[in-house]
């Protein structure tokens, strides 16, 4: 299991919350695994495969936030004065779309090979 501190200090992230990270690291560490089991994915550093990790986590808690409708806001009010914003299409939350995402953060860091 990772801890919080390789998320913040060496990946970078700052999306997931420390109370909310253990949830996110094992679906995701469950993900990648499954993506070991099913391809032949090498890793080029040490670290790679738990920057995957963090990338996956980082897709999964997006995902969790749009499903709890924290996206974009599209209109602002303070007082008098008010901001509205086009409508920005809603993103694909399928779960295909949240494959090819979770894919997708690996690839950031490994190679998987899928077969001929």
């Amino acid at each position: 299991m990772l801890d919080y501190r390789f998320y913040s200090d060496e990946y970078g992230g700052t999306a997931i919350p420390g109370r909310e990270w253990p949830e996110f690291e094992r679906d995701a560490d469950a993900q990648l695994r499954r993506y070991e089991r099913i391809y032949t994915v090498s890793y080029e550093t040490d670290d790679a495969r738990p920057m995957a990790v963090c990338a996956i986590a980082d897709a999964m808690y997006a995902y969790a936030q749009l499903e709890a409708g924290n996206g974009a806001v599209q209109s602002v009010s303070i007082g008098s004065v008010s901001e509205n914003r086009a409508a920005v299409p809603a993103p694909d939350t399928s779960p295909a779309a949240r494959a090819a995402e979770y894919y997708r953060c690996v690839q950031l860091y490994a190679t998987i090979y899928r077969g001929c």
